[in-house]
């Protein structure tokens, strides 16, 4: 009988999906939350391990000897030491381009809140201010509108572009910077400090790199006008947060708002929780349902192809 075990299978699925796609291919067995030291006792039998966010590095993957495959379910896959699985056989396979619409839908949500914030202004009723506001119409925070503005991407693929269409709808320029240039008749390439020193709003939508890790620091923030966002919902490590929090706190720039952190859940200590003027949302940009549900049928997909010795999504 195959072995399957899921690791972390909460966030992916609470309780409004199912599993039983998986079940057809052996026995499975589905944990919540795994901590790193019990991963050898849990899947020290398992096949095939299929995990979110649980990480599974060259010792460890030394001691799962009837490990055969690892299923990302998730895009980023630097939890899994993809070298250390090819040199044993173990086939690493990944979810690419799962959340597109959603992530996308949650970027442009953070930029009407730091434009509009909403939030701020339901909370604001709620708690009796226009009962007894001697006006018809009040503002809590200045209300900026997004047409004639410029948006500057980082990152130009799936998501980075499918943002970019959203906010052109909404009457924005659109600028963008990626390693290579991807020309587009409605956008175009810019050097990083150009798009830091033009962008209204700078939006992040990049893989995470040794190479670009932090380089959201106070030199390129000091380029950014003062009344200019900053938006993350790609990779926490991409920003230099104590620079992000100090340029916030200083009124550098006028406002961030992110979904992801360097570390998850974040430390209280971070910079940014106290920040001012930071929207934090806790990493659920990718979380609707129906791309949960992409998830869970390419994960499907994932494991059926493996047994057809034809692996799929392959990242080793």
């Amino acid at each position: 009988m195959i072995k399957i075990v899921v690791t972390d299978g909460y966030t992916l699925n609470p309780g409004d999906l199912s599993w039983s796609p998986i079940q057809q291919f052996g026995e499975v067995t589905v944990y919540d939350r795994t901590k790193p030291e019990e991963i050898i006792d849990r899947c020290h039998d398992a096949n095939i391990i299929l995990t979110n966010k649980v990480p599974l590095s060259e010792a460890t993957i030394a001691q799962l000897p009837q490990l055969k495959m690892i299923g990302v379910t998730a895009t980023g896959y630097n939890i899994i030491d993809v070298q250390a699985a090819a040199k044993r056989k173990i086939v690493v396979c990944n979810v690419p381009a799962y959340g597109t619409a959603s992530v996308a839908q949650h970027t442009i949500a953070l930029l009407l809140e730091l434009t509009n914030q909403v939030g701020r202004h339901a909370a604001s009723v709620a708690a009796g201010e226009w009962v007894q506001s001697p006006d018809f119409s009040y503002q809590k925070t200045p209300i900026t509108e997004l047409a004639g503005k410029t948006l500057g991407i980082i990152g130009w693929g799936n998501i980075g572009q499918q943002t970019a269409r959203i906010a052109q709808a909404l009457g924005m320029h659109i600028i963008y910077y990626n390693p290579s240039k991807k020309e587009k008749e409605w956008a175009s390439w810019h050097p990083l400090p150009d798009l830091f020193a033009e962008s209204d709003v700078v939006s992040l939508h990049c893989p995470l790199k040794p190479e670009n890790t932090g380089f959201v620091n106070a030199g390129l923030i000091a380029l950014m006008k003062p009344s200019a966002f900053i938006i993350n919902t790609s990779r926490g490590p991409l920003i230099n947060e104590q620079d992000l929090a100090d340029a916030l706190n200083s009124g550098r720039i006028a406002g961030a708002a992110l979904d992801v952190l360097s570390a998850e859940p974040p430390s209280a200590k971070n910079p940014l929780l106290t920040a001012k003027n930071c929207i934090i949302t806790p990493h659920n940009a990718w979380i609707s349902k129906e791309a949960r549900q992409r998830v869970m049928d390419v994960t499907v997909q994932n494991v059926a192809a493996f047994f057809n010795d034809k692996p799929v999504n392959k990242v080793n």
